[in-house]
């Protein structure tokens, strides 16, 4: 008898099993979408992404119907393990595509939402980024770090955390083209100076001159290797009792300079250097000889009149030969003429887009809400809007991948106060893709659970393998190499 019983258990355990493998019958169908997070209805992946788990924010049961594969869900939540997930992307279908069905159960009966799709592009994306966590706080820091994350699995790894310098701030961490062994950031407070990272070697800079009003900042390495152009600011934060704006950072000076990596000079154009100009977030063409840049008529008194800075976009013709500038600007988009301002500027890999961020005034827009990413074509002079990319909210800093097929970038959409990494492709007449949220083993719970900021997402081409040690210690124990101006 006792035989009998566990038999029959057997049996309806494998019967309970199979019933989960099969797509209900009779459905009613409704009129809806099916509510999920993240929202990766009809967006374009790579075919080399991890997997895209979510969630059913209506109901904690629910089956998923997923190509020619069948999902039940737990608590809530759709899990796709890599095997299954690389079948799916494997067996897209002839358009590329994986058809999405979900079904739940209602008042004793199934029902379904308007399916979706998943758009696979066989353009890979960089199997690694990096990003900055850091808390929400303005004046003042506990703890931060710059992580990398391999977007081909969930895999994360510190590359350098403030608890092990000090508490120090961290930042501007910049890669040559997505190079992970060309590498810099800043480190502020304790143990401060701007680190640089050349083929194994570490090397950490003390940037304040006489001639210059700060340390260097928003770093962008030359294509060749031999130059990162910088900008110098004094930067400054105000507080909004009344504004949707919480924050405002304004400049009161800066300018953009050029540093030799061999020869540790920096030098610059009057041009890049004007009195009676805001110059800033540099940024060198693809082919290394133009540099372009935020500029924007100097208003004072600030923080008084910070509504009144409109940042233009310009670029300087630059020969990496002798390190020397042209004579004349030229303007490539005249956004304070529209009553606007752009910042961020960055370059496609093929140099044909450049992605900038356009926002109401001032040039430091990861807090403005009506910030929103544009894209001028430096073929026929066009500019225009990445409609299918901008929210409501912030959409801010952005890095092109090494081949320029894929944008990642900073939004504040999804709760307004901290911003996460999406990602959109981009076709080569500059056309986007609806962006999609970085994936995550159980995103509803780990978004819900993270109190940190994504602060500037960079692709890199493989894993940055400095070591920590060997950061720590120069960044504790050297004195830093002075930079000089070129005489």
């Amino acid at each position: 008898m006792r035989r009998i019983i566990y038999h029959f258990f057997i049996l309806a355990g494998l019967l309970t099993l199979i019933s989960c493998a099969r797509r209900p019958a009779n459905a009613e169908p409704l009129s809806e979408e099916a509510p999920i997070f993240p929202d990766y209805k009809e967006v374009t992946i790579p075919v080399n992404i991890a997997p895209l788990n979510f969630s059913l924010l209506d109901n904690d049961k629910g089956i998923l119907v997923a190509g020619d594969q069948v999902f039940r869900s737990r608590k809530g939540a759709f899990h796709f393990s890599p095997k299954k997930w690389r079948k799916l992307l494997s067996k897209g279908g002839d358009n590329g595509s994986i058809n999405l069905e979900i079904y739940i159960r209602k008042d004793g009966k199934w029902l379904s939402y308007k399916p979706f799709n998943i758009h696979i592009s066989q353009d890979k994306i960089d199997p690694w980024f990096s990003y900055r966590l850091i808390p929400p706080g303005y004046q003042g820091w506990q703890e931060m770090g710059i992580y990398q994350r391999d977007l081909e699995s969930y895999s994360e790894k510190a590359i350098l955390t403030n608890d092990l310098t000090g508490g120090n701030c961290m930042n501007c961490h910049t890669y040559m083209n997505g190079d992970p062994s060309k590498m810099v950031f800043h480190a502020r407070a304790t143990f401060g100076g701007t680190m640089v990272v050349n083929e194994g070697e570490i090397e950490k800079l003390n940037t304040k001159t006489d001639s210059t009003i700060s340390a260097l900042v928003y770093p962008y390495w030359h294509p060749s290797g031999d130059y990162v152009a910088f900008s110098v600011n004094k930067t400054f934060q105000s507080f909004h009792n009344h504004d949707a704006n919480r924050i405002e950072v304004y400049d009161e000076a800066s300018d953009v300079v050029v540093y030799n990596v061999k020869t540790h000079q920096i030098d610059w154009s009057p041009l890049t250097k004007a009195e009676d100009r805001f110059e800033t977030f540099p940024t060198f063409s693809p082919d290394g000889k133009w540099l372009y840049f935020c500029s924007a008529e100097a208003v004072s008194p600030m923080p008084d009149k910070y509504r009144e800075a409109r940042y233009g976009l310009y670029r300087i013709a630059f020969n990496a030969e002798d390190m020397s500038f042209g004579d004349s600007l030229e303007c490539v988009y005249d956004a304070p003429a529209e009553g606007f301002s752009v910042s961020f500027p960055r370059i496609s890999p093929d140099g044909r887009f450049l992605c900038f961020t356009r926002h109401g005034y001032g040039n430091f827009s990861i807090w403005h809400k009506d910030s929103d990413l544009w894209l001028a074509d430096l073929k026929d002079g066009s500019v225009r809007p990445m409609e299918n990319v901008n929210s409501d909210n912030v959409d801010s800093f952005h890095t092109w991948s090494s081949d320029g097929k894929w944008l990642v970038f900073s939004s504040r959409r999804d709760d307004g106060l901290y911003t996460k990494p999406y990602f959109t492709h981009v076709d080569a007449d500059g056309n986007a893709t609806k962006p999609f949220l970085l994936p995550q083993k159980d995103p509803k719970s780990y978004y819900k659970r993270q109190m940190r900021s994504y602060n500037l997402p960079a692709f890199t081409t493989s894993k940055v393998n400095v070591g920590k040690r060997k950061l720590i210690d120069v960044l504790r124990n050297s004195p830093g190499t002075d930079v000089q101006v070129k005489q």
